[in-house]
């Protein structure tokens, strides 16, 4: 514990690729439906390498730049740690060792995907994907209480932007750069509010 702030030390950033290839082969060995409610869990609360906010700020970069989103957070948070080298290390945890299981996963789909029970149980697991994406969400609001557009204009962002995807059918390209930039340019004024 720290005496001056009274807030446990958070865990160093690994300064070595290894620890990079296996913490996002572990997260991407439990990311069944996705890996976002896994890489919070695992980068946030398991490992402390980001705090929540820190993360929230990633993962917002990583939806904004193109390819999977996943995939952009091990590439600008290994490239951080390690440079390139860090970079090729968490993006080859993500994939290899999924990309095997796939290939073993497909395999067996082809023996026995014309039975009852196995159509049955992926079309259960769909309500599982739901609440783990429900979940995710949940924890990566949280930091939005202490957001410099204040918690009820990032609701009304964000009810914006689902309104927008889910009801009005809007692109996702023009949501990001008309809300986000919206968000951007209001965040921006408020925090040149809070430094005057």
């Amino acid at each position: 514990m720290s005496t001056l702030t009274n807030q446990p030390e958070r865990p160093a950033l690994p300064r070595h690729p290894a620890p990079l290839f296996w913490a996002f082969s572990w997260m991407a060995l439990q990311g069944f439906g996705g890996v976002l409610t896994v890489a919070q869990r695992e980068l946030v609360e398991r490992r402390g390498w980001f705090t929540h906010e820190e993360f929230l700020e990633d993962w917002a970069l990583a939806q904004v730049l193109p390819g999977p989103n996943v995939c952009n957070l091990a590439v600008v948070f290994g490239g951080r740690c390690c440079g390139w080298r860090g970079a090729a290390a968490a993006l080859l945890g993500l994939l290899t060792l999924p990309l095997l299981l796939l290939l073993v996963l497909l395999l067996a789909y082809q023996q026995w995907a014309s039975l009852a029970p196995v159509a049955g149980a992926l079309r259960g697991m769909m309500a599982v994907v739901v609440g783990l994406i429900a979940g995710a969400c949940l924890k990566l609001a949280r930091p939005l209480l202490k957001h410099p557009m204040g918690p009820l204009w990032c609701a009304a962002v964000a009810g914006a932007a689902l309104l927008a995807i889910a009801w009005w059918r809007v692109p996702l390209v023009a949501c990001v750069f008309g809300l986000g930039g919206l968000a951007c340019v209001w965040t921006g004024w408020r925090l040149k509010q809070g430094a005057a």
